[in-house]
């Protein structure tokens, strides 16, 4: 008997060591994968293609590149998968310093920062990823997915973002852009550009987010942006409760926001579909009605006008009928009744007084918004306490802005 019992825990700890075994040794072979990444990462040469693998990859650190003319692609966006909900390094899952490079058909999900950085690049391609924080909205996800910040002629193409909790999409401080059938959802922001030059967003699909698609230009940058095209995309139920950071600008973007622009100007909105954003589906905005603004002040070559707005040619439908924010709802209420609805289009009043020409814009500066129905105007120069609705001024039309042309 006691020899029985002898061998049947000799064969049990025979067996825990194989197990123990088997989980080192496939704890050495990620750690070797995320070694052997790196160090391609580091070596590689202009022209290069760097495949991953199929398979679920886990990684505890960033990645970098700084080699121009590199290529890192995967077998596909639900095939190949870079885990970092280990991450124990790194403010990024992945960090780019170079140009003509393309990343494509790959998942990066649970970076404890930004999912992919890409810093003073041109001709970057971002193409059939999926980037995820796979716990849900949550204030403690990174805050970019897919984020290009002063680069120039830049192509995100077909990919699906979700959870980030600053944007999903965003392009900062860069020239040449264009963002095109992808998906954003439960972001705050879907797809944000900001203080970029020339950019073309189109045929996405952006639902779930608390603001579907912001245009935005923030004070202190070296760079205003100007001249973005919004158009053919289907923004509808952006309603998700804002789980912004305290302090970060789209902490401001109420839940319920379709489209915003904010102190931005030659921004041409046409031939989207928006529906059931329930606070507004286009939100045009200053600098002054924002919740970002700080006791430091802001440069005084600063712009906080919105200008040279064209809004045309949109198919609207529901929403507007429970707007996020007190202020909001008690301006709902006491314009449209219990059961109203906001209209299509909210405007916040703000106009630069220095460039009135009998009381309204120059005509190549003007708010145009034709086929929305009336415009909210806010009142927030007078406090809002005189809120009205009115198309008065609005029935213009301006010059259509240039396809954006990237340089390949």
């Amino acid at each position: 008997m006691r020899l029985a019992v002898a061998a049947l825990a000799l064969l049990g700890w025979l067996a825990g060591c194989g197990q123990r075994s088997s989980v080192g040794q496939a704890a050495a072979e990620l750690g070797r994968f995320q070694r052997e990444l790196q160090e391609k990462l580091l070596d590689a040469k202009p022209g290069e293609i760097i495949e991953i693998p199929a398979g679920r990859h886990v990684l505890d650190r960033s990645l970098s590149l700084r080699v121009s003319g590199v290529t890192i692609r995967g077998a596909g966006m639900n095939a190949t998968v870079l885990s970092f909900k280990a991450q124990r390094v790194g403010a990024e899952g992945l960090l780019v310093n170079a140009s003509d490079f393309t990343l494509e058909n790959l998942a990066i999900e649970d970076t404890g920062g930004d999912a992919v950085k890409i810093n003073e690049g041109e001709r970057i391609t971002l193409r059939g990823l999926r980037i995820e924080w796979t716990g849900g909205p949550s204030t403690r996800n990174g805050a970019y997915g897919l984020y290009p910040v002063r680069t120039r002629n830049v192509l995100i193409e077909d990919c699906l973002v979700i959870g980030a909790s600053d944007a999903g999409i965003y392009v900062g401080q860069s020239e040449d852009i264009v963002v095109r059938r992808n998906q954003a959802r439960q972001n705050v922001a879907g797809i944000e550009i900001e203080n970029s030059r020339r950019a073309d967003v189109y045929e996405n699909d952006v639902t779930l987010n608390t603001g579907g698609i912001l245009v935005f230009n923030m004070p202190n940058l070296p760079q205003r942006g100007e001249g973005t095209r919004v158009f053919r995309n289907r923004i509808y139920a952006n309603n998700t409760a804002n789980f912004g950071a305290r302090g970060t600008p789209v902490a401001s973007v109420p839940a319920g926001s379709g489209v915003v622009i904010n102190s931005n100007d030659s921004v041409e909105i046409f031939d989207n579909e928006l529906r059931d954003n329930a606070t507004a589906h286009i939100i045009i905005s200053s600098y002054f009605s924002t919740g970002y603004m700080t006791n430091e002040g802001v440069a005084k070559d600063f712009d906080p006008y919105p200008e040279a707005i064209h809004v045309h040619g949109n198919r609207f439908s529901g929403g507007g009928d429970s707007p996020d924010g007190l202020d909001l709802k008690t301006l709902k209420l006491a314009m449209f009744g219990l059961g109203g609805r906001f209209p299509a289009v909210l405007w916040d009043g703000y106009r630069d007084p220095k460039r009135l020409q009998g009381g309204k814009l120059p005509p190549d500066l003007a708010l145009c918004v034709r086929d929305a129905g009336p415009v909210l105007n806010a009142d927030g120069p007078g406090k809002y306490r005189n809120p009205s609705l009115t198309s008065e001024g609005f029935d213009c039309t301006l010059a259509a802005l240039r396809a954006v042309e990237l340089e390949r």
